[in-house]
């Protein structure tokens, strides 16, 4: 078996080669800080605000504005190779790493976002259809609390 630290690379490899693929599809460009933004998205499990890529991208190359990661996030978006998590203040923050619909867990107080494994939802999609006759076409479950580090704080 595997040790995490491994496994998780290998997974952010398939990712990043997954975004790659999908702008090489389309003909996109692959600019070296379009290259930065994919490799924080693909890598990070903390759920970046477009904000805090940019100023990872730009330790790396300082000319990078944020209209480029703006765009960068928005074209991975549009691809389906990023999800957006959308908050009421503004503060959409982006999954990379899982770019599907997939329970979150938010810390009201520092914002902390982590995704639980959950095995008994699996089927949700399927039972809320047949209960509804809808077609679900996506969806979205956030859970919100208090983190254990914010439970220690307060």
């Amino acid at each position: 078996m595997k040790n995490p630290s491994v496994k998780h690379r290998d997974q952010v490899a398939r990712r990043l080669e997954q975004m790659l693929s999908s702008l090489r599809e389309r003909s996109f460009r692959l600019t070296p800080q379009r290259m930065a933004v994919l490799e924080i998205l693909a890598s990070s499990q903390g759920h970046p605000t477009v904000a805090e890529i940019y100023e990872s991208v730009r330790a790396r190359f300082p000319t990078t504005s944020l209209a480029t990661v703006y765009k960068t996030v928005i074209l991975l978006k549009e691809l389906g190779e990023v999800l957006e998590l959308g908050f009421p203040d503004g503060s959409n923050r982006y999954d990379g790493s899982r770019p599907y619909p997939h329970p979150h867990i938010v810390c009201t107080r520092c914002r902390k976002i982590m995704d639980p494994e959950l095995s008994s939802i699996d089927h949700l999609n399927e039972e809320i259809a047949e209960k509804t006759g809808y077609t679900i076409e996506h969806h979205r479950l956030d859970f919100f609390g208090l983190c254990p580090a914010c439970q220690a704080r307060a």
